[in-house]
């Protein structure tokens, strides 16, 4: 694991991630171009924001950022090397009122979920409250706004997309701030496999 300098938690939201790697995203961000202008698109996400996030945390108080950490480590080193690629599209919330596209994935997902799961179990053994709903891998590439124009038939388009396959060399812990610029800061890393 490698580590920055620990922050108070009024400084953004933690979340864990897998990040796809530049050439996945790539060619991910070029099959869509022809998506981006159409009528009723969503707000795309730019490709700087694209992550696999398994688990959200929110705001994490910083007392318990050095107990995550520990929390984490046996969760991640348990991990088989994993083999992914971002393929197929799809979104959330219905045909007529969508609200998150997103792209699919392939490859060693039973595995990610897995991994997803002892993360999630990890957060809550430390005090972090954690949704209790299903993981579903996928990476949000865009959001429609609420009463703007969307057409939910437009991830359909993308059914057949299969990008690059690529090894998951980390686990990464972000802290997202947001606001007019959002940013994005690596807290700690665990090597995959």
């Amino acid at each position: 694991m490698t580590e920055s300098a620990p922050r108070p938690s009024s400084a953004g939201r933690l979340f864990l991630a897998v990040d796809p790697p530049a050439a996945a995203t790539a060619d991910l961000d070029r099959a869509l171009q022809p998506l981006r202008s159409a009528p009723g698109a969503p707000r795309w996400t730019p490709t700087s924001r694209w992550h696999l996030t398994l688990v959200f945390l929110g705001e994490v108080p910083a007392p318990l950022l050095g107990p995550l950490r520990a929390a984490v480590t046996p969760a991640v080193a348990g991990t088989p090397p994993l083999s992914l690629q971002l393929a197929g599209a799809g979104r959330f919330g219905s045909r007529r009122r969508p609200a998150v596209c997103w792209a699919g994935l392939a490859g060693d997902v039973p595995e990610l979920t897995a991994l997803a799961g002892r993360l999630a179990a990890a957060a809550r053994r430390v005090g972090l409250t954690v949704e209790d709903r299903p993981f579903r891998a996928h990476l949000t590439v865009g959001r429609w706004r609420p009463g703007q124009p969307a057409d939910g038939d437009l991830p359909a388009r993308l059914a057949g997309y299969r990008g690059p396959v690529w090894p998951v060399p980390e686990v990464v812990l972000w802290r997202s701030r947001l606001g007019p610029e959002p940013s994005y800061e690596r807290v700690a890393t665990w090597p995959v496999g």
